[in-house]
């Protein structure tokens, strides 16, 4: 009996914001991500799609402990989207166009553009430099 299983693709990383309303206008605006919201799951989450992929906001509880967005300890890093050469170049142009803070780096294969949201969660941006075959196997 075969039990190996196969990932589709990466549905959404959830994330908790301090603003709901804010970080969706955010995502919309910086990402042109989309609003979805299923109406028997109330308020939260809220899902901000690109196709199938994407993040899902919740409500943070305030009243917890703060963490160290510094920290290197065990928690999300960052997520990224994969866009285009193209759209990569073109979200260059959007981010200035914004006034966001941004930094980009080299790595080999991919070239990524990582920025902050009102959170300050980290979101990156990366696209293939290389044939693809180079990097992913199937």
């Amino acid at each position: 009996m075969d039990n190996k299983i196969t990932i589709e693709f990466l549905d959404h990383v959830a994330i908790r914001v301090k603003d709901m309303e804010a970080s969706i206008v955010w995502y919309e605006k910086v990402l042109g991500l989309k609003k979805h919201q299923l109406p028997k799951w109330g308020a939260y989450p809220v899902f901000m799609f690109s196709g199938k992929t994407g993040i899902a906001l919740f409500p943070a509880h305030l009243d917890d402990t703060e963490l160290d967005p510094e920290s290197k300890n065990v928690k999300i890093d960052h997520f990224a989207f994969n866009v285009t050469n193209e759209n990569f170049e073109k979200a260059k142009n959007h981010y200035t166009s914004l006034g966001l803070e941004y930094k980009i780096q080299d790595h080999h294969y991919f070239h990524s553009m990582y920025t902050k949201d009102p959170d300050g969660h980290t979101v990156e941006l990366t696209t293939l430099v290389v044939d693809e075959s180079d990097v992913y196997h199937k």
